[in-house]
């Protein structure tokens, strides 16, 4: 028998007026309850995020030291990998000098861009991801963006880089440069403020299996050999650039979705 149905009649039979009273009751309580929220529905729910992510430009910073070129060239293509994804655009910094004008010149480094601007540390809150760019120094980064890196101090205290994707791109002066481990050793820098690194893997397809000519990069990133400073990148080497950007615009827009 169904609970409340009333079929056993009770033993404890209540007055007339008290059936009546207690409906009257019932029927107040119901008309004091708060309404029932209208819950949306998931189709509309999920296309909030949907129509707010075409009207927010997503930014990645392409943070980037470069003494003779080369990692520049890898950077101003992997801009224009990031500006083809829709939504998202690329944005160039350098990292600031830290040797004298006396020495570069000794050293014959040629005249920077002055239409790329320098980068605070503070900056790179504002960015949705980050692709750094350097030289390899005996396997690791140069120096001076580990002094960019060592100005992040603040932003390592308050945590304001944590789960902000970022990846890394070299120039090597031979094979055996450290086209690996100047990527690899610099995500001990990403470790510690909570960043996401993003490596490129072999999203490059066939182009990471190519064997006819020199090519740099890795699965950790876009590369370059410079050779003694006169060997320029290679189309191939730009080519992977360029798809790094693409890969990490793609991968900081889905991060914005979820």
């Amino acid at each position: 028998m169904g609970k409340g149905a009333g079929c056993v009649p009770s033993k404890k039979r209540q007055p007339a007026g008290a059936s009546e009273n207690s409906s009257r009751a019932a029927a107040a309580a119901r008309a004091a309850a708060p309404a029932p929220v209208e819950e949306k529905s998931p189709s509309s729910a999920a296309s909030q995020p949907v129509a707010a992510m075409e009207e927010i430009k997503l930014k990645i910073f392409i943070v980037f030291y470069s003494m003779y070129g080369h990692v520049e060239s890898l950077a101003r293509r992997m801009k224009k990998g990031v500006d083809g994804i829709d939504g998202v655009e690329g944005v160039l910094y350098r990292v600031r000098e830290t040797l004298p004008v006396e020495v570069l010149e000794q050293m014959k480094v040629p005249p920077k861009d002055e239409e790329i601007p320098f980068i605070s540390a503070e900056e790179l809150v504002e960015a949705d991801g980050v692709l750094f760019g350097f030289p390899t120094r005996y396997g690791c980064m140069a120096a001076q963006m580990k002094a960019f890196f060592d100005s992040t101090g603040q932003l390592w205290r308050e945590q304001k880089l944590a789960g902000k994707p970022a990846g890394f791109f070299v120039s090597t002066g031979t094979q055996g440069g450290g086209q690996e481990t100047t990527a690899w050793t610099a995500i001990t820098q990403l470790a510690h403020h909570g960043m996401l690194f993003v490596p490129i893997g072999y999203t490059f397809g066939a182009g990471m299996f190519k064997m006819d000519d020199i090519r740099g990069g890795s699965p950790y990133g876009a590369g370059v050999f410079a050779g003694d400073g006169t060997r320029e990148p290679s189309e191939t080497e730009l080519a992977l650039a360029e798809h790094q950007g693409k890969h990490m615009a793609l991968v900081a827009k889905r991060l914005v979705v979820a």
